[in-house]
């Protein structure tokens, strides 16, 4: 009982509450990483959004037939009101958290944050198993969409620095 309601602890905060403490640090405590967390977490959401309209998918909760229990609380008027119950592909829980953790990993300075951080999408993967909100299969689309989402974003970063550096200072008459 205390190892699901640490999971669905986790499913409900991993999402919005640590997403939005972790860009809050990154802003302020090491701020030269913000543009690129932003960023890849931005296009995650974007690609998953797409998958969400290219091919809506249920998660296992609305399979109690095949014995998949809903461990965390679907039936809330305002999860019902605001939330897309088809939106499990792929996992942007487990997109974002891989996100998180390796920024976060990047940026802390101690080994037992660094430890911490990189547990953490791990940690998120096995809550939205163990909570019935995805299957393996979203989970790993999740993974994916995050390494692309990070690789596109850093190769941008990669190519506007390799653009500025060739650029000619401009001559200002004054």
């Amino acid at each position: 009982h205390v190892l699901l309601t640490a999971a669905a602890w986790t499913y409900w905060n991993s999402e919005f509450t640590v997403i939005t403490a972790a860009l809050l640090w990154v802003y302020l405590r090491r701020h030269e990483s913000f543009a690129r967390f932003r960023n890849t977490v931005l296009l995650a959401n974007v690609l998953g959004l797409i998958g969400y309209i290219a091919m809506p998918t249920a998660p296992p909760w609305m399979f109690p037939s095949f014995g998949f229990v809903d461990g965390v609380n679907h039936t809330h008027d305002l999860v019902s009101a605001l939330g897309n119950p088809y939106a499990a592909m792929p996992s942007l829980h487990a997109a974002d958290a891989l996100i998180v953790g390796v920024i976060c990993f990047r940026a802390c300075r101690h080994w037992w944050s660094k430890a911490l951080w990189a547990l953490w999408p791990a940690w998120v993967w096995f809550c939205v198993l163990a909570t019935a909100n995805h299957f393996l299969l979203d989970v790993l689309a999740g993974i994916v969409v995050a390494l692309i989402s990070m690789a596109v974003v850093s190769w941008g970063a990669k190519r506007r620095g390799s653009v500025a550096a060739h650029r000619k200072p401009a001559i200002v008459d004054a």
